[in-house]
C-alpha cells in the first residue's frame, strides 16, 4: 500500500500548502498548525512505510536489490515519441520525462531524513513563530519547501528532479526573505535566488548533454548505459557533463565560487535556517551528484575537482568560522564547511561515507540550528555571542541538547558525527595524503569555532544587559522537545555505519551497495592512492581525535573565562588576519566590485554598474555626440542650402536674367510713357519731319 503511493508523500505537504495560500488567512493559527504539521507526520508515517515495504520487496528473488519505479504519467514527449532527436551516434531518441517516483536505498535514506527532521522543524516552529505576523504564510512556504525536497529525492529522472530542484530554490527565496520589510532579509533572498540560477545553468546544460549523449533521463537508463562497458574512462562527454552537473551542485550545496549566498541565508527565522542547512536545500548537490555516481566514475577528472573543490570549501568555511559572532553565521560557515566533507567524500570515489555523513549532518545541524533559535529566543532576540555567557544554568535542556549537537560534529568518539567524519578521512587517506592534511586541519577548526561557541555562549561571564538577563528563560516544550529527539539521534545515528576496523559491520554501507555497485571496478586508480592496513587507520583516527580535543581544549583556555570586552586571541595575535577572517576573505567586496560595481575600488566601478555607468558615457559622449553633430552637420547643410537657394538659384537663375533684361531694356523704356495723346504727338512730329526732309532735300 504505502510502496505503491508513494507519490503521495510529497502531495500531502503540497496540499498543505495549498490550503494555506487559499485559506489560510482565515484560518485560526491552531488550525494552521494542525494541517501543516499534520501532513507532514503524515508523509513521515507514509516515508517508513514505504521504506519498509521497499526492503522486504527488493529482498526477494525476483526484485533483488532493484529500485522501485511508479510512473503516473508521461509530461515531457508523448508515448508516441512527437519530441524526437538525435543522439550522439545519430541514433533516434524520443525525449521523454515521467511524473514517476522512484525509491532505493539512496532516495529512502533522504526520504526518511527530510521527512523526520522536517516534521521536527515544524514542530519547533509552532512555538517559535507564534507571536510573529504571517503565521499562516511562513507554515505554507515550510510545506512548499517539502512537497520540492520531496519530488527532488524521489524524481525518477533528471527533468523530474530539477523541478523539485527549481522548487527548493524559490521557497528558499521566500522563506531567507520572510521578514520582507527588512532589507537585509530581502538582499539575502535575492543572492540566494541569484546565484543558484548560476548553478542551475550548470545543472541544465549537464542534462541535456546527458540526453543526447544517452538517449534518456531516467536514472535507470543513463545509469544500465553508463555501467554497461560501452563507454571508456575518461570519455570527454562525460566528463563535461559531469562537470555541469557539478557546477549545479556547487549552487544548491555553496561551494566555491558559489557558496555565498548560505551564510546569508540566516536573515530568514532560525527554523528556516535549520530545514535549509540540515535536511532539504543544501543536500541536493549531494544528493544529485551521489544519484549520477555511475557518471562520475568514469571521469576521473571530475572527482578529482568535486574532491578538491570539497576540501578548499571546508578548510575555507571552517577558517572564516573561527571568528564570527553571530550564533546562526558561525553554524552557517559550519555547515559549508561540512558541505564541503561530504564532496570530499564523493570526489574519492567513498560515495557511502559521503551519504553517511549527510545522514548524521542532518540531525545535529537541525538540533544546533533550533538549539541556537532557543537561545535567541532566550536572549529576546538577540544573536551576537559576545552580548551572551553563563546561560547553562538557566536554559538547561537548550545548554544540553546543543553541547551533545557540538560534542558530534567535533568528531568526539561514541557520537555520530565521529564515525561519519573519521571514515572520510581514511578515505581520503587513501585517495590522495595532501587532501587528508586539508580534512585534518578542518577538523581541528571545527571543534574549536563550536567551543567557542558553547563557551561564549553558555560558559564565561554574563555579557548580556541586566533586563535581558532578567527575562532569559527557557524555551516551551513544543521547542525543547525535538531538540531532544535530535539530541538522541546526533548521539544513536552513527551506529549504523560503525567500520570494520571498530568492531561493526557497517550496515549504511551495505545497504546502499545496490546504488554504488560496480563503482570501485570501474574508477581508475587514484592518483597517490594505496592499500591502507588497519594501523594507519587506527592512527589516523587518533589523529583525529586528537584535533577535536585540541580544538576543544584552545577554545576552553581562550573564552571558558571571557568578559565584557574580551580581545580575540587571532586579534592579538595576528590583527591582519583577523580582520581578513572576519570580513570573510573579502569574497563578497571582491564580487560587488567585479559582478555587481556597487563598491569602486578607486576611481574604477566593474561590473553591471560600471558596464551601466560605461554605456551612460557612451551615450552621452559618443551617441549624443554623433546626433549632435548630425544635428550641426544638418544645420550647416540648410545654412548653405538656404544661401544657395537664394543667390544661386534664385539670384543668378532666377533673378539674375530678370535685371539683365532690365538693364538691357533701360534706353528703350525712356520712350514708354504708356500715354496715347503722347504717342499720337510724337508719331505726328515724325510724319512732319519725314515730309519736311523729303520736300526740302
Amino acid at each position: 500500500m504505502f510502496l505503491s503511493h508513494i507519490w503521495l508523500i510529497p502531495l500531502l505537504p503540497a496540499l498543505g500548502a495549498t490550503l494555506m495560500f487559499f485559506f489560510g488567512r482565515r484560518l485560526q493559527k491552531s488550525s494552521v498548525s494542525a494541517v501543516c504539521v499534520g501532513v507532514v507526520v503524515l508523509a513521515f508515517l507514509m516515508a517508513c512505510g514505504a521504506v519498509w515495504q521497499y526492503t522486504a520487496w527488493s529482498s526477494t528473488a525476483e526484485h533483488l536489490h532493484q529500485p522501485y519505479q511508479t510512473i503516473l504519467y508521461t509530461w515531457l514527449g508523448t508515448d508516441t515519441g512527437h519530441l524526437t532527436y538525435a543522439t550522439h551516434d545519430g541514433t533516434p531518441a524520443s525525449l521523454q520525462a515521467d511524473a514517476g517516483f522512484l525509491l532505493d536505498p539512496l532516495s529512502s535514506i533522504w526520504l526518511l531524513f527530510v521527512t523526520g527532521v522536517g516534521m521536527l522543524i515544524h514542530v519547533y516552529s509552532i512555538g517559535y513563530m507564534g507571536h510573529e505576523g504571517g503565521y499562516y504564510r511562513f507554515f505554507g512556504y515550510l510545506n512548499l519547501f517539502m512537497f520540492s525536497m520531496l519530488t527532488l529525492v524521489l524524481a525518477n529522472n533528471y527533468a523530474l528532479m530539477f523541478v523539485g530542484w527549481e522548487g527548493v530554490g524559490l521557497c528558499s527565496y521566500l522563506l531567507i526573505g520572510f521578514y520582507f520589510h527588512r532589507k537585509s532579509a530581502s538582499d539575502a533572498a535575492n543572492k540566494a535566488f541569484i546565484v543558484n540560477r548560476i548553478g542551475d545553468a550548470g545543472f541544465l546544460l549537464g542534462m541535456f548533454f546527458i540526453a543526447w549523449y544517452f538517449g534518456s533521463l531516467r536514472f535507470v537508463d543513463v545509469t544500465a548505459a553508463a555501467r554497461s562497458g560501452h563507454f571508456a574512462i575518461g570519455d570527454p562527454i562525460i566528463t563535461a557533463a559531469t562537470l555541469l552537473l557539478f557546477v549545479g551542485a556547487c549552487g544548491k550545496s555553496a561551494q566555491l565560487p558559489l557558496y555565498v549566498w548560505l551564510p546569508d541565508a540566516m536573515e530568514g527565522p532560525t527554523p528556516v535556517s535549520a530545514l535549509i542547512h540540515a535536511a532539504t536545500m543544501v543536500t541536493a548537490g549531494v544528493y544529485m551528484v551521489a544519484r549520477s555516481n555511475a557518471l562520475f566514475v568514469l571521469a576521473p577528472k571530475s572527482m578529482m575537482v568535486v574532491a578538491v573543490v570539497g576540501a578548499l570549501t571546508a578548510i575555507f568555511a571552517a577558517s572564516i568560522g573561527l571568528v564570527q559572532n553571530d550564533i546562526k553565521r558561525v553554524l552557517a560557515y559550519s555547515t559549508v564547511s561540512q558541505l564541503g566533507y561530504m564532496f570530499l567524500a564523493l570526489g574519492v570515489g567513498a560515495f557511502a561515507a559521503g551519504v553517511f555523513h549527510v545522514f548524521t549532518h542532518a540531525f545535529f545541524k537541525a538540533l544546533l540550528f533550533l538549539g541556537a533559535g532557543s537561545v535567541i529566543h532566550a536572549m529576546s532576540g538577540e544573536q551576537d555571542i559576545r552580548n551572551m555567557g553563563d546561560l547553562a544554568g538557566k536554559i538547561p535542556t537548550t545548554f544540553r541538547t546543543m553541547f551533545v549537537a557540538t560534542l558530534a560534529i567535533a568528531g568526539i568518539p561514541g557520537l555520530a558525527g565521529f564515525f561519519s567524519k573519521d571514515e572520510i578521512l581514511w578515505q581520503a587517506w587513501k585517495y590522495n595524503h595532501y587532501l587528508w592534511a586539508i580534512g585534518f586541519v578542518t577538523a581541528l577548526m571545527t571543534a574549536f569555532y563550536m567551543f567557542r561557541l558553547v563557551y561564549l555562549t553558555f560558559y564565561s561571564k554574563p555579557r548580556m544587559s541586566h533586563e535581558v538577563e532578567h527575562h532569559v528563560h527557557e524555551s516551551p516544550k513544543s521547542m525543547t522537545w525535538p531538540l531532544v529527539v535530535l539530541a538522541f539521534f546526533s548521539v544513536t545515528a552513527g551506529y549504523l555505519g560503525v567500520s570494520p576496523s571498530l568492531g561493526g559491520s557497517n550496515h549504511f554501507e551495505k545497504f546502499l551497495e545496490p546504488v554504488f555497485a560496480n563503482g570501485a571496478e570501474t574508477v581508475e586508480a587514484p592518483p597517490a592512492g594505496e592499500e591502507g592496513n588497519r594501523g594507519i587507520e587506527y592512527l589516523l583516527m587518533v589523529l583525529s581525535v586528537a584535533a577535536a580535543g585540541a580544538g576543544w581544549f584552545m577554545a576552553s583556555r581562550a573564552y571558558g573565562n571571557a568578559d565584557k570586552g574580551f580581545t580575540e586571541p587571532i586579534a592579538a595575535a595576528a590583527p591582519p588576519v583577523y580582520n581578513t577572517l572576519l570580513n570573510k576573505y573579502y569574497v563578497d567586496e571582491g564580487y560587488d566590485y567585479v559582478f555587481t560595481g556597487r563598491r569602486k575600488l578607486g576611481d574604477v566601478r566593474l561590473g553591471t554598474m560600471g558596464l551601466g555607468e560605461a554605456s551612460s558615457w557612451f551615450d552621452a559622449n559618443i551617441v549624443d555626440g554623433a546626433v549632435n553633430g548630425a544635428g550641426w552637420i544638418t544645420r550647416l547643410t540648410a545654412t548653405l542650402s538656404s544661401w544657395w537657394d537664394k543667390w544661386i538659384i534664385d539670384g543668378i537663375g532666377v533673378n539674375g536674367p530678370a535685371i539683365l533684361a532690365r538693364m538691357l531694356s533701360y534706353p528703350a523704356r525712356l520712350f514708354e510713357w504708356g500715354l496715347v495723346q503722347w504717342y499720337a504727338l510724337v508719331m505726328t512730329a515724325g510724319l512732319v519731319g519725314f515730309v519736311f526732309y523729303y520736300v526740302y532735300h
